[in-house]
């Protein structure tokens, strides 16, 4: 069985969910943070990376959200929830598995930023951020103009890696989601969804440790 090590307010959310998606068996091991909100040392000794999620699946420990979910889809699934290389959106698939990447970029930009950088420097990385921003939105739009999900007309993977980053009280973006309603759309769409409830209820940010 998985064992999904699930660190409270995390990316870690999104392994659930797939689970559930999925209906496949878990156990799910509860890691608190501390009071500095860091991870304690019991969790960050779980993989060299020590980063969230993290899953054991037999004696291999995986760490990293889309590798993850790839290989449970693969491995016991299937390949339920994925597209296929020989698919004609499979490129589309790829580019929103890895969307996740850009909008981390443009977050820990913007924190550092926030920071207290300045200068001409700082401004031309703010302009920089803020058309990549930009873009990325536009992008996002566009696609879900023309489609109920990212990947194309059925609900992938690629879903489960974008919400975290585009959900309000998690969003890496600056941009409130009512400028994007083809997204807020979307967003509405993936919490009407059964298994994304249920996993907020076990793992989301409200969540507490089980008793």
């Amino acid at each position: 069985m998985i064992v999904i090590h699930h660190l409270g307010v995390s990316q870690s959310d999104r392994v659930v969910w797939l689970m559930e998606e999925l209906g496949l068996p878990y156990e799910l091991r509860w890691h608190d943070r501390g009071p500095d909100f860091l991870a304690p040392d019991g969790y960050r000794a779980l993989h060299p990376a020590a980063t969230a999620p993290v899953i054991e699946d037999g004696e291999r420990v995986l760490t990293e959200s889309a590798v993850i979910l790839e290989h449970i889809c693969h491995r016991h699934a299937g390949g339920r929830l994925t597209v296929r290389p020989e698919q004609a959106n499979y490129a589309d698939y790829l580019y929103w598995m890895h969307f996740n990447a850009s909008m981390l970029g443009i977050y820990f930009t913007r924190g550092a930023l926030a920071s207290g950088a300045s200068g001409t420097r700082a401004e031309r990385l703010g302009t920089v951020i803020a058309r990549r921003e930009a873009g990325a939105l536009a992008f996002l739009e566009q696609t879900l103009a023309k489609h109920d999900w990212l990947a194309g007309p059925e609900f992938t993977c690629a879903d489960i890696m974008c919400a975290f980053g585009l959900t309000p009280g998690s969003r890496y973006l600056a941009t409130p989601i009512e400028e994007t309603p083809n997204a807020a759309a979307w967003l509405e769409r993936i919490r009407a969804r059964p298994a994304y409830r249920r996993a907020q209820e076990i793992a989301g940010p409200k969540a507490t440790r089980p008793a």
